[in-house]
Parts: C-alpha cells; structure tokens; sequence
C-alpha cells in the first residue's frame, strides 16, 4: 500500500482520537459539552480531510485515474441510483435484523449524533460532509481498493464492510452498515470514481438528519413501531 494511504489513515485515526484531548479543552473554557464535540470535530475534520485531499492530489489528476473512471453523466446517475440502491439495503437489513434476530429498532449511534446536532447544529456537517469523504476515501478507495486489486470482490467486500461497521462502534446494527458497505463498493467499482459513493453517502445522511430533525422522538418511537419493515439506521 502506497505512504499516501498510510498517511491518510493516520490522519483519520489522529481526527477521531483527537477529541479525548479537545473536547475537555473547550468545556474547561466555558462551552456546552454538545458545543463543545461539535465545534471540537468540525475543527478537527475540516483539518483531517484537508490534509487527506491532499495527500490523494497526485493520484486524482493523475490522466490515468481520469480515464478510467465513468464520465460525469455516468457518476451522476449511479450516484442518485446508489442513494434507492442504500435505502433498500437499509430496509433488508433492518427487517432481517428485527424479524429473524429479534434486534429492536433505533440505532443508539443515531440518536447519540442527533440529540448533538440538535442543541449544536454545527455538529451537522459531521455527518452531512466529513464523515462520507473521509470513510470513502479510507473504506472504499484505501481498504476495498488495495484488497480487490490483489483478491476479488467478494473478499474485498467481506473485509472493508466489516472494518467499516466496526469503526462506527454500533455493533448491534452491525448488518446495516455492512449493507452500506457492500453498496457503496459496488457504486467505487462501477463508475471507478470514489466520488459516486461520497455523493450518495452524502445523500443518505443527508435523508437521515432531515428526517430524524423534522420529528420529535415520541414520533420517531410510534413511527417505528407501525412501520417494522422500515428502518433508517445509523450514520454511515
């Protein structure tokens, strides 16, 4: 694997574990403890997909990476076919999940970002922006990308989706974000443009917070008990 992707691997890891030191900063100086996570990570993740961006300059303009990837109208397409695509991924996953494992619905990673952004709305560009540019670089162009090259995709597949559920530490919904992964996989191969998956990742988080922010969690509750077969999971 090229130092770029060490670096950008790095660079992610150093954004996620910066907080332990500078969310107990901001709160020391007078901040809400949700102002403080929220502005703490969009510093740090505006910083961390800056540097990421920029490790990855070379490679974007490079003439070989431009032509193999789909022309614009193609990476458009898939990427509003991956956000139908991600949503019925979701639903299976779900009702595989509530149905034959008798794991109850509501993703607590979910709830846990939205109560933030919901005293903090900064705390919305975390999900809506940072969070599908940087887990698309790493999960599917890094992981995935390196693997298939050397395997298939099915092995590749296996490996980035596990290791990108893992990361998300909601390990009951596990089955939802493997479903995530295995979509946004499929949309990195087809177009041969990591902007397909960040685009419709960015969709489906974006549906998420729209919806999770235009309902209160008394609506949330009966919604999810008449609609078993429907589920919106966590933050991807």
């Amino acid at each position: 694997m090229p130092k770029r992707y060490w670096y950008i691997i790095i660079t992610y890891i150093a954004a996620q574990l910066s907080g332990i030191i500078g969310y107990p900063l901001l709160f020391a100086v007078g901040l809400s403890e949700s102002d403080a996570i929220a502005l703490w990570s969009t510093i740090s993740f505006t910083i961390a997909t800056i540097l990421i961006l920029y490790f990855l300059r070379t490679e974007m303009k490079s003439p070989e990476h431009r032509e193999e990837r789909a022309s614009i109208g193609g990476i458009v397409g898939w990427s509003i076919a991956g956000v139908f695509l991600a949503l019925v991924a979701q639903g299976l996953a779900a009702y595989i999940e509530t149905t034959f494992l008798g794991i109850p619905m509501g993703s607590e990673n979910t709830m846990n970002i939205m109560e933030i952004a919901r005293e903090s709305p900064l705390f919305i560009l975390l999900p809506v922006v940072f969070a599908p540019i940087t887990e698309e670089i790493i999960f599917r162009k890094i992981i995935f990308g390196s693997i298939y090259k050397r395997t298939n995709f099915i092995v590749a597949v296996l490996i980035s989706a596990l290791a990108f559920g893992a990361f998300h530490f909601d390990f009951l919904h596990m089955l939802v974000y493997f479903s995530m992964g295995i979509v946004f996989a499929f949309l990195y191969v087809k177009t041969r443009s990591i902007i397909t998956p960040i685009v419709a990742h960015m969709a489906m988080n974006t549906f998420v917070v729209v919806t999770q922010l235009s309902v209160d969690e008394e609506q949330i509750r009966r919604m999810q008990e008449q609609l078993e077969t429907i589920f919106i999971g966590g933050f991807l």
